[in-house]
This record gives structure tokens, sequence and C-alpha cells, in this order.
């Protein structure tokens, strides 16, 4: 009940009471900042309010979507990548199952589960699933065994064998993680795929906490700026494509991986195709990258 008490006292005072606040008296409006140089990892952050921290998993806290809606007369149209991250970690290991379940269009978290348990896709549990898909987004960042055995609630024991599975499964994805580390070692810095680079001035450091987290950032950084560059291409290339084709309607908010617009429904099939073709080709990778889009009248309905 605390809890419960705790949660809801956090969409209140965050959300609910403050955003009508921010409201622009001219515009009718709330304005977000953008910020281009605050995040290490080169991703826009959002504040005054911060949007980018909208809730999206609890259900009362999904009720603060439905809050932001499109312009008058217009549609909430929301694209986002599906599993960049990995794709990006598959093109930059060159790992042969994850770029072959990439390019085979498999669900990620199901080929990994059938990968790491021996079994056939189909075979694959909800359950197996669900700690695949924990570990792909637990591993790729250097989690530890205890780190994990956390967040799934299993012995550190289970979590140690399940992570020696997955560089059994994906063996270049570890090669990759161990080059990520030596290089920022031996240059001071990670970089993208686009070249911009993190200095990691703690990578040397005799301090084994303080070095740790040096290198976790070294794996992540590169992948995590990757995305931060891709999703900054594809919306450059969007808005060029938008002026040139004389398109009314605009985009209105980013949130990482996803791109929000306010459309003119006699528009909305030429937006789509516009924006579906951009965020896709905005980077050549050895896997597809691929846009997931949804309609709505407001944000939840569409994302």
């Amino acid at each position: 009940d605390i809890l419960n008490y705790r949660g809801m006292k956090k969409l209140l005072g965050t959300y609910v009471e403050a955003l009508p606040k921010l409201i622009n008296k001219r515009t009718g409006h709330i304005h977000t900042s953008f910020n281009q140089a605050i995040t290490a990892t080169g991703r826009l952050s959002s504040s005054d309010p911060n949007l980018q921290n909208i809730p999206v998993r609890d259900d009362d806290g999904k009720e603060i979507r439905k809050c932001f809606i499109p312009d008058e007369g217009c549609r909430w149209f929301s694209a986002d990548y599906s599993q960049i991250e990995l794709r990006i970690m598959a093109h930059l290991s060159a790992d042969g199952n994850m770029t072959e379940a990439f390019r085979e269009g498999f669900d990620i978290h199901r080929a990994t589960a059938a990968k790491i348990w021996k079994e056939s896709m189909d075979q694959v549990s909800d359950s197996q699933r669900k700690k695949a898909k924990q570990a792909n987004f637990g591993i790729i960042y250097g989690i530890t065994a205890f780190g994990l055995s956390q967040r799934m609630d299993i012995p550190t024991g289970e979590a140690r064998k399940l992570i020696d599975d997955y560089f059994e499964t994906f063996p270049k994805v570890h090669q990759y993680m161990e080059d990520a580390k030596r290089m920022a070692r031996e240059k001071g810095y990670a970089e993208t795929l686009y070249g911009r680079r993190r200095y990691l001035p703690d990578i040397n450091s005799h301090n084994g906490t303080v070095r740790g987290f040096a290198e976790r950032n070294a794996i992540n950084a590169p992948i995590q700026g990757t995305e931060a560059d891709i999703i900054k291409l594809a919306m450059i290339r969007i808005w060029k494509r938008f002026k040139d084709e004389g398109i009314r309607s605009k985009m209105t908010l980013q949130v990482h991986d996803e791109l929000n617009f306010s459309v003119y429904p006699n528009e909305a099939e030429k937006v789509e195709r516009i924006v579906l073709e951009e965020m896709q080709g905005a980077a050549k990778l050895n896997v597809p990258l691929t846009a997931d889009a949804g309609w709505g009248d407001n944000w939840l309905e569409a994302h």
C-alpha cells in the first residue's frame, strides 16, 4: 500500500498537477526544450518539462499519455525503431547467430531462447522468452551475474550459467565486448559508428568499481551513441522530405528511438511512407533497420 501510494503521489506531483501549469498562454501548448549536448551518449534530452519520461509501463501511468493529443483536425502518428540496440550490436560484433536471426525476421528474443536452451523456436516457453529478453538487454551492456540475478529474481549461479550460455550462443558478441574494453584502454575513449567519441578517463583506474563502470560505458557508448546518431540523421532526412514535398504535418516529439507527429488526415499515407522510408534508410547496417508505426487520437492509442 505504501509503494502504491508513493507511485500515485509521483504521478500526481510530477505530471497531473505539474504539466497543466506549463501550458504556454500564447499557444495553448506545452513546449519542451531539447538539449543536444547534455547526455554522455549523445542522445537528445528533454527538459522543462521532460517529455521523455512520461510513463508507459503501468496502467495508471499510461493514462497520462492519453492527455497528449495532436493539433486540432490532426491525428497522432508514432514510429519507433524495433530493437535498434540489438541490431547495432549484431552489426558491430558481426555475430553470425544474431545476424541470421535479424536477417530472417525472427523474433530475436525467441530465437535467442531457442539457441540458449537448444530447442526449436515453437517450443520456447513464454518464461524462456522473457529470460532471453532480459539477457539480451542486460548482457550486451555488461551486466554482472549478481545484477542479472537481481533483475530476473533467480539465484546468482543460474544467472552466471545463463550469461555463459549466452556467450556460447553469441561468441562474437563476447569478443566485441572484450575488444571494446581493450580499445578504450588503449585510446582513452569509445566511439560510435560515425566517429563521435566518448572519453573514458577512468578506464585504467586502479579502483575496480570505478574501472568497471568505465568498462561498461566502453561497451555501451558505441551502441547507444550510434542509435542516437541514427535517429538524428532520420529526423533531419524526414524534416527535409517534409519541406521538399510541401507537407504541413509536423514532427512534435522525439523519445530516444521513437518519433511522434501531428498529422493532417489527407497527408496520413504520405507521412507514414516518408517516415518509415527515412527511418529505415538512415543507416546501412549488415542487418535490416526496421520501424513500427501506429496511429491514434492521442499518444497512448498510437504507441
